[in-house]
């Protein structure tokens, strides 16, 4: 099994960065605008990209720490995949450990959608510094 992972530091309190990553709200500012769902531990959250999408479970949520998903749908094998966040602090920073785990293999879909993810990190952390990310189907993402 191949697994995505990414490793960055994002200058706002831990709190702000879980919000961003546990409600649909936080959700909608810096991945995609159109999610909806309940983000509460149990629940699916619906991701859509246009025609495509996926829903998600979420299967462990820890306060400022975790926030812990899995695939129920998806792009390619993105079905049965878990995405992860680990929060803690460093330097001063929330660092954020991510992983996408679960990949049958690292081919092609794999290799687009580790790229994709290191974008809407990227959005991620502009949200959280800025109040400003730059989600699917926003006026800020960029095509």
């Amino acid at each position: 099994m191949a697994v995505i992972k990414h490793l960055f530091h994002i200058a706002a309190p831990r709190v702000d960065v879980y919000k961003a990553l546990s409600t649909i709200d936080g959700l909608s500012n810096w991945w995609t605008t159109d999610v909806k769902g309940d983000s509460k531990a149990g629940g699916t959250i619906e991701f859509k990209f246009g025609k495509g999408g996926h829903d998600a479970k979420v299967l462990e949520l820890t306060p400022n720490e975790l926030v812990k998903w899995e695939n129920l749908t998806g792009f390619g094998d993105w079905k049965g995949t878990t995405i992860t966040f680990y929060l803690d602090e460093n330097d001063g920073k929330t660092r954020v450990r991510f992983t996408h785990d679960g990949w049958k293999e690292a081919d092609d879909m794999y290799a687009s959608v580790n790229f994709s993810w290191a974008l809407y990190l990227v959005s991620l952390k502009k949200f959280c510094e800025t109040g400003t990310g730059q989600a699917y189907g926003s006026a800020t993402y960029r095509k």
